[in-house]
């Protein structure tokens, strides 16, 4: 015949591993990782007392869910918790930029406002702007 005191143990055994377990899953387990491409809307370090990362891309793409493709964007919200990788994000503004990140259940104080926690650059290229010349060499049909 068990203890009171033996009960008790176990039940605060098993909650205590339970609540550990809650908390690993929700805040440092990687539910999915990614690359996206897009142009970085804004990048800026904010907050009160953890000053984060945040920043927002415009993924541009074509809508072909119905008959007339149209031209739609999407918007890709992130926070990146690496000093380094933040300077190379802000040093390549203005370009065609990918980016890694992985995903998270919760999200953390330190490390950032977002789930997706961006942890690479995997590659960026030079946008070139639409100038009045290059308008004017785009065929128009009639």
């Amino acid at each position: 015949m068990a203890t009171k005191g033996k009960i008790i143990g176990w039940t605060t055994a098993i909650i205590l591993l339970a609540l550990a377990a809650f908390i690993y899953i929700k805040f440092c387990f990687v539910y999915s990782e990614g690359i996206n491409e897009g142009d970085i809307n804004y990048f800026q370090k904010e907050g009160f007392i953890f000053k984060t990362y945040e920043g927002k891309m415009i993924q541009t793409g074509y809508n072909s869910k119905n008959s007339n493709a149209t031209i739609q964007s999407n918007e890709f919200k992130f926070s990146v918790a690496d000093d380094k990788v933040a300077a190379e994000i802000d040093d390549r503004s203005g370009r065609q930029i990918k980016l890694h990140w992985k995903r998270y259940l919760g999200t953390l104080p330190w490390r950032g406002n977002s789930q997706f926690i961006v942890d690479k650059i995997v590659s960026s290229e030079n946008v070139q702007p639409v100038t009045e010349d290059k308008l004017l060499d785009i065929p128009v049909e009639k």
